[in-house]
């Protein structure tokens, strides 16, 4: 497993402290993990299957795919979900925040001046 968890945080491109901030524990935890000092108990494994969409399976035993596919619509509710997690005040939480402040015709300008820069990408 140890070699499982230091996969799906390189594959995130996160440090050990970031993928620990993420399911709440300490970098150090993270670091016995991918070594093999310790072996996560359950309801770590969950919070790791949790918070990254890991196949938990894949991550016990290394069957099946690493990740488990989401929808559309349920991989936007995962961005936004862990956006509004994080205590930072980061770039990503602000764009957030103004994008759920447009109002139609906003959001139809902002359509147009996406759908402008793609045609010029062409």
């Amino acid at each position: 497993m140890k070699d499982r968890i230091k996969k799906i945080r390189k594959e995130l491109d996160l440090t050990q402290q970031e993928f620990a901030d993420r399911i709440g524990i300490k970098r150090g935890g993270v670091a016995n993990y991918e070594i093999g000092r310790n072996i996560p108990i359950d309801s770590v494994i969950s919070l790791i299957c949790r918070e990254f969409n890991v196949n938990e399976q894949w991550l016990r035993d290394g069957t099946g795919e690493m990740f488990i596919e989401q929808t559309r619509d349920e991989q936007i509710a995962s961005f936004v979900g862990s956006i509004q997690a994080s205590a930072d005040d980061s770039f990503k939480k602000r764009f957030i925040s103004m994008l759920s402040a447009l109002d139609e015709s906003e959001w139809e300008v902002l359509e147009k001046m996406t759908l402008m820069l793609h045609d010029k990408m062409d």
